[in-house]
C-alpha cells in the first residue's frame, strides 16, 4: 500500500497518513487482512517523524479500521468492510439529493469538490 501525504497542505501530516490509508479503503486498494507498511519505514520513505506515522495509525486504531500489534505492524480490521459500506450509503444519499434538487452530474461533482476543499482549510 502506497501512503503519500503532501507537507505544503495545511492539514497535519498525521491526519495526512490516516486519510492515505482510509482512501485505499475506500477505493478498495486496502481490504482487512492486510498489513500497513510498518511506521518506520512510512516515516524513511516520506521523510516524515516516526511519531507522526504512529499518530496516524492511531487514529485508524482509534476508528477501529485497524489493528495495532506491537513490535509488528498495523493491520486492517474487518470493521474496514463496514466504513466502505457507510462512505457507499453516504455518496447514494448524497447523489439522491442532487438529483432531487436538479443539480447535474457536474454540478453535484463540483458542490462535494467545494465542500472538501473548505474542509482542508
Amino acid at each position: 500500500m502506497l501512503i503519500t501525504v503532501d507537507p505544503a497542505s495545511p492539514q497535519p501530516l498525521a491526519d495526512q497518513v490516516a486519510a492515505s490509508v482510509r482512501a485505499a479503503l475506500a477505493s478498495g486498494t486496502a481490504a482487512p487482512g492486510d498489513r500497513l507498511p510498518s511506521a518506520r519505514n512510512v516515516a524513511a520513505t516520506l521523510g516524515i517523524n516516526l511519531h507522526t506515522v504512529l499518530r496516524g495509525y492511531q487514529q485508524l486504531r482509534d476508528e477501529g479500521l485497524v489493528e495495532l500489534r506491537r513490535g509488528r505492524t498495523a493491520v486492517i480490521t474487518d470493521a474496514a468492510d463496514q466504513f466502505r459500506l457507510r462512505l457507499a450509503a453516504a455518496a447514494e444519499e448524497f447523489a439522491r439529493a442532487a438529483l432531487h434538487a436538479g443539480a447535474s452530474e457536474e454540478e453535484a461533482l463540483a458542490a462535494v469538490r467545494e465542500a472538501l476543499l473548505a474542509m482542508r482549510g
